[in-house]
């Protein structure tokens, strides 16, 4: 049945459907009066066409409750579903439209948009496995920072007879991952000795000054201790 269709008809021919139905109660307590010209008047039955046309009248009125009343009640289930669609997709939910009153209680329920609930779901589910991939992909590809630091260590020989230049290469023999050497010169200390000042930068979280201590004064033949001159952040 054509709703629209049916309430513009009825709408057009309200105070006709209202005459029509109150001569029809009165008929029901029999106390139905007709205007029979300007003499007076007498009481008269409806006539069968009458009365079929008034309960074909009412029949099409409940009817168009109750279509109403449903399509009014389907309105509402779709706009709660499009405002959590909207709070879900981070926008604001659309207004509430105002509730519409209807004293009949008979309602004919029938699902108007068939699996709407299931795509909504679905849809949803798609969107937020879409961002979750998209927030994945942007921290994978974020360079992550390293902590590193230079240091400037003192290396200290036995006296004036080392072999500089050996004691230089037994340092520069160690290797750690996470450790890069760097530039080193001769620093007189006093008495013809001199100590070894060499830089390096290692990764804070691979190599300490602790570990290169202990690595290089294992040349015991050559260090006599080990010092950091400097520590700085790269």
């Amino acid at each position: 049945m054509d709703v629209e269709a049916h309430m513009e008809s009825v709408w057009f021919e309200r105070q006709r459907f209202e005459e029509a139905e109150t001569r029809y109660q009165q008929h029901l307590a029999g106390t139905s009066q007709v205007n029979q010209g300007s003499s007076g008047s007498s009481s008269a039955q409806l006539t069968p066409e009458m009365a079929a046309r008034i309960n074909a009248l009412e029949k099409e009125n409940k009817q168009l409750k109750k279509s109403v009343t449903t399509l009014e009640d389907q309105l509402r289930r779709l706009e709660s579903r499009l405002a959590a669609l909207e709070i879900s997709s981070g926008g604001a939910p659309p207004a509430k439209a105002a509730p519409v009153s209807d004293d009949d209680d008979d309602e004919d329920d029938f699902e108007l948009f068939g699996d709407d609930d299931e795509e909504d779901a679905a849809a949803a589910e798609k969107l937020k496995a879409e961002r979750i991939a998209a927030y994945n992909d942007r921290k994978s590809k974020k360079v992550a920072i390293i902590a590193k630091s230079n240091i400037i260590l003192d290396v200290k020989p036995w006296d004036d007879e080392t072999d500089h230049a050996e004691m230089e290469k037994l340092v520069r023999s160690i290797e750690i991952d996470g450790l890069l050497w760097g530039a080193s010169k001769l620093v007189p200390v006093g008495y013809g000795i001199k100590k070894l000042q060499i830089s390096c930068v290692v990764e804070d979280d691979k190599v300490g000054t602790d570990i290169l201590e202990e690595k290089i004064t294992e040349f015991e033949d050559f260090v006599q201790s080990v010092d950091v001159a400097a520590f700085n952040k790269v």
